[in-house]
């Protein structure tokens, strides 16, 4: 089979490559899952460019969203047989080395991709939705009639998030540039600012909920806009620019969310998609002999939902 690899860490043109691999079996428990499409979201570009080293040194592979096919199953695994079409997000944090051919994964990792939702958008959800449910329900748990405000509103995890927070009956603001306000409202968004042209801090108070994706020195201004005993969660707690004393001082909850498989969550997101209550917007596809193409796409920082590797 082919697979993405790197030997050392770099931007993608220097250090990605294809490479002829053993293709792997299922050991007890496992899915070998034939890929027909897997996200490639920020945390892959910032592994493979050494600026977050979950992986460690190289020689690795990146990418853990994963939809396909499966191909064979190990012992044990009644789930899931030959030719089923599955999801999921195998591994996370370890290694799935998903930007491949095939991939495995333990079986209580996958769901089947249901009808209606295609096998692209199956690669792009994995990752971030699971990011953003965990985040909005598991922790923030919003409610109906809460407002809710989301950064990035048009990026892969925000895009979701926006209409995870409608679906709970959320009153939901994001933070887009001009041109992505059209798709930001056609997710549900019931106001979009400019943070471009704006400073959402002047226009907004007393919040029950802010997703900040955008972290760092912008995390005390998020604060900022919640009401005593709001919550302000981020991708990851320590790039909010606040720390939990400081947070209680304020009279708010600060907490990031540390991203898991869940077969469960993913029901629930799927549930939605078949609904259509949640649709997952797919900005490009690249073979996967173009993957530093792709790679470099995430880099600019400027997708709309996501892109995806395909055969």
């Amino acid at each position: 089979m082919r697979k993405l690899v790197q030997d050392a860490f770099g931007t993608p043109a220097e250090v990605l490559r294809i490479t002829e691999a053993a293709r792997p079996e299922p050991g007890p428990g496992q899915v070998l899952i034939e890929v027909a499409a897997a996200g490639v979201n920020p945390v892959d570009v910032a592994v493979s460019a050494g600026h977050y080293p979950l992986l460690g040194d190289p020689p690795f592979t990146a990418g853990w969203d994963v939809a396909g096919t499966v191909a064979a199953v190990g012992s044990g695994v009644s789930a899931f047989r030959p030719g089923d079409r599955v999801l999921g997000l195998p591994a996370f944090p370890a290694e799935a080395a998903a930007h491949a051919e095939y991939v495995l994964a333990s079986a209580n990792e996958l769901i089947p991709i249901p009808k209606g939702l295609a096998v692209e958008e199956a690669g792009a959800l994995p990752l971030v939705g699971l990011t953003a449910y965990q985040a909005l329900i598991g922790i923030a748990e919003v409610r109906p009639g809460q407002r809710v405000l989301v950064h990035r509103a048009a990026g892969g995890v925000g895009h979701l998030a926006v209409q995870l927070a409608k679906s709970r009956g959320a009153w939901v603001v994001g933070t887009a540039s001009a041109g992505k306000h059209d798709l930001v409202r056609a997710l549900g968004a019931d106001e979009v600012i400019d943070y471009q042209a704006t400073d959402y801090t002047e226009v907004l108070a007393g919040l029950d909920v802010v997703f900040d994706l955008v972290g760092h020195d912008n995390g005390p201004r998020s604060a900022g806009v919640l009401r005593a005993g709001g919550v302000l969660v981020g991708a990851l707690p320590a790039f909010l620019g606040l720390t939990q004393e400081e947070a209680a001082a304020r009279g708010i909850r600060l907490a990031g969310v540390d991203v898991r498989p869940s077969a469960h969550d993913l029901g629930h997101l799927t549930a939605l998609a078949s609904d259509g209550a949640l649709r997952v917007h797919v900005e490009a596809a690249f073979p996967l002999a173009d993957a530093a193409k792709a790679y470099e796409t995430v880099a600019a920082g400027h997708v709309t939902g996501k892109v995806v590797l395909v055969p």
